[in-house]
């Protein structure tokens, strides 16, 4: 038996992936139910996935799957709050596989650069909300990348200034859901804030290190921490 809230929230992500195939955001959620915090729709996503309405994809952001519908909805026939003004950016194919492109450098001779992906801003400070939308794409050197997937964020924040990374830098990270002590990762913390920081182990619990005296560490326990990637590169305009 679900509550009302539980019963709208269901429908409506059942409807979204049904229109574009992209689970909302949290944020849509909270207005599409018309909540004041996100902390709400949290309860509610962890309330149908343990009544076996809806799974949490491991080690990406935002994304969901619903396992099944009450009884009483027919396939085709729900309803859901509708998002006012909602146009979803949907991220199509290769995410950062090294596709090349030629380009003219200045002496005329053709060289080769690695279309990335730029996802959005990520905090380096208090984590903000975790950002999956593909703003645009940059151009990067391949030497830069290795195997597997990349993604750029642009930093917003300065709690890693001593690691060398600064407000309005675009980081370019690896896709992955492990790493080491020390490394600076993409952490996503219960499943809505993303922050860029370094990740210490301690027991069994997770520390995101900023690299700022000026800000604390923050410690989590394992099942809230999320890795998406680790730092591999950096890029500055000057």
């Amino acid at each position: 038996m679900l509550t009302r809230k539980q019963h709208e929230l269901l429908m409506f992500i059942h409807q979204r992936l049904k229109e574009t195939g992209v689970p909302p955001s949290f944020e849509e959620m909270k207005e599409a139910l018309d909540l004041r915090s996100k902390s709400g729709i949290h309860r509610l996503i962890t309330a149908l996935e343990e009544r076996g309405f809806i799974r949490r994809l491991a080690h990406r952001a935002r994304a969901l799957e619903i396992v099944k519908l009450p009884e009483s909805v027919g396939q085709g026939l729900a309803t859901a709050p509708q998002q006012k003004g909602f146009n979803p950016s949907v991220i199509e194919g290769s995410l950062g596989r090294r596709p090349q492109q030629a380009r003219d450098d200045e002496d005329g001779d053709r060289t080769e650069t690695a279309i990335v992906p730029l996802m959005g801003r990520i905090a380096a400070g208090v984590p903000a909300e975790a950002i999956q939308d593909h703003t645009n794409n940059i151009s990067v050197p391949p030497e830069l990348l290795g195997p597997g997937e990349h993604f750029a964020l642009e930093i917003k924040g300065d709690s890693m200034i001593d690691a060398g990374i600064l407000d309005g830098d675009t980081v370019l990270i690896r896709r992955s859901d492990v790493a080491q002590n020390g490394d600076i990762v993409v952490a996503l913390v219960d499943d809505e804030e993303a922050t860029l920081k370094r990740l210490r182990r301690k027991g069994d619990s997770i520390a995101l290190e900023a690299a700022n005296p000026a800000y604390e560490t923050r410690i989590f326990g394992p099942d809230r921490v999320r890795i998406q990637g680790k730092l591999i590169g950096l890029l500055r305009r000057y």
